[in-house]
């Protein structure tokens, strides 16, 4: 049972800091994501792969 909850609360993090990580490149402003070679539209990959290592 303790796994179980341990790997819920594990998951939950880690939505919470995919859905974090989303909301932050697409609210970045434009002059700040050309200047870091960031494509706003690829944001949930960006945040797939930094959080999910996809």
């Amino acid at each position: 049972m303790a796994h179980l909850m341990s790997s819920l609360r594990d998951r939950l993090e880690k939505r919470a800091a995919y859905n974090r990580t989303v909301r932050e490149i697409r609210s970045m402003p434009l002059d700040v994501a050309l200047d870091l070679n960031i494509y706003q539209g690829d944001a949930e990959k960006i945040a797939a792969q930094a959080v999910y290592g996809c």
